[in-house]
């Protein structure tokens, strides 16, 4: 039998590589095409939960149009920041479409983040205005970073208004990310200041299951957009409702989330981000819509980007080699 060997990516060696955000943004809108034709697998993501609002999640999918299969094994846990750990970790494998056998096991943190802030980004491309450029971020983590590095790929953002529970994460979100992008970034005191001020607003916080949420009726100016990476954390159900158009990236995770406990207060989505893609469901409409992109995190997501890691970080000699 001949050896198989797979390929370790460390997260540096991921980091690395520094895949471009415009070119994840352009994969993921290849896989979501595919997706809106019916050409993803993707079964939903099973879980454990060691503690609460904490995950582990396995999150298969297959793209035969990029040739990508594999595995994604990540866990949340809202506490880490306590004790000097990312929220989000994991591990992905990559295997063969025509044998199986896995060929490369890479670290998932980098690839998550990256394709969260890109999937915000090209639900906003059919959900936001084009001349969009003041920009809201609540939470200035990890995806308070990508979520703007995505959107200012897409949008002419002149302005950005930041906004954290704690105001060092925020005042180093201010100075970093006006440093590397040359743009106006303002720090506000209150969440309703950086929502009323914008026409792109991103919530990244915790993924809580009861959460005691912000954002209220009318903060959200006609013509808004909305980018809920955390759920429906931070959006309180009047203002939900009054959203005129709501998407997910995908309605049978959507309704196994409302179906365990999350988003009791939620309207429908009436498309999924595969829809706009393949030009199923109409985008925006009218210039005073409100708007809102619920993406869940999607298997195929992670899929749609790794083999290109894979590839790049092969060609620059990155990794390391190891028997299966």
């Amino acid at each position: 039998m001949p050896e198989h060997k797979i390929l370790y990516l460390s997260r540096a060696d991921v980091e690395s590589v520094n895949l471009p955000m415009k070119e994840i943004i352009d994969l993921l809108e290849k896989a979501f095409k595919e997706k809106g034709n019916g050409k993803v697998e993707m079964p939903p993501k099973p879980g454990i939960h060691t503690m609460p609002d904490a995950f582990i999640h396995a999150m298969p999918a297959y793209i035969p149009a990029m040739r990508s299969a594999g595995i994604k094994w990540v866990s949340g846990y809202p506490e880490n920041f306590k004790r000097g750990l990312p929220y989000i970790t994991g591990l992905m494998i990559l295997n063969d479409v025509e044998t199986g056998v896995p060929y490369a096991v890479l670290d998932c943190t980098w690839i998550t983040a990256m394709r969260t802030g890109a999937a915000s980004a090209l639900s906003a491309k059919y959900l936001a205005r084009p001349e969009s450029a003041t920009a809201g971020i609540l939470a200035c983590g990890v995806q308070g970073r990508t979520n703007l590095e995505a959107l200012m790929c897409l949008f002419p953002v002149k302005r950005v208004y930041a906004y954290d529970v704690l105001p060092e994460v925020q005042e180093r979100f201010v100075a970093e990310m006006s440093s590397r992008f040359n743009v106006e970034v303002v720090g506000v005191k209150e969440p309703r200041q950086a929502v009323v001020e914008s026409e792109l607003v991103v919530t990244s916080g915790p993924i809580i299951k009861h959460p005691t949420p912000t954002i209220q009726k009318d903060w959200l100016k006609p013509g808004a957009y909305g980018s809920a990476v955390d759920f429906d954390s931070y959006w309180t159900g009047e203002s939900l409702r009054q959203m005129d158009r709501i998407s997910t990236d995908d309605h049978a995770q959507f309704h196994y989330y409302k179906s365990v406990g999350y988003f009791q207060q939620t309207p429908t989505p009436y498309a999924d981000l595969g829809e706009l893609v393949a030009g199923l469901k109409p985008g925006r409409q009218d210039e005073r819509e409100r708007t809102l992109a619920i993406n869940l995190g999607l298997a195929m997501d992670d899929m749609a980007v790794a083999p290109t890691i894979y590839q790049r970080a092969k060609e620059m000699g990155l990794g390391v080699w190891l028997p299966l």
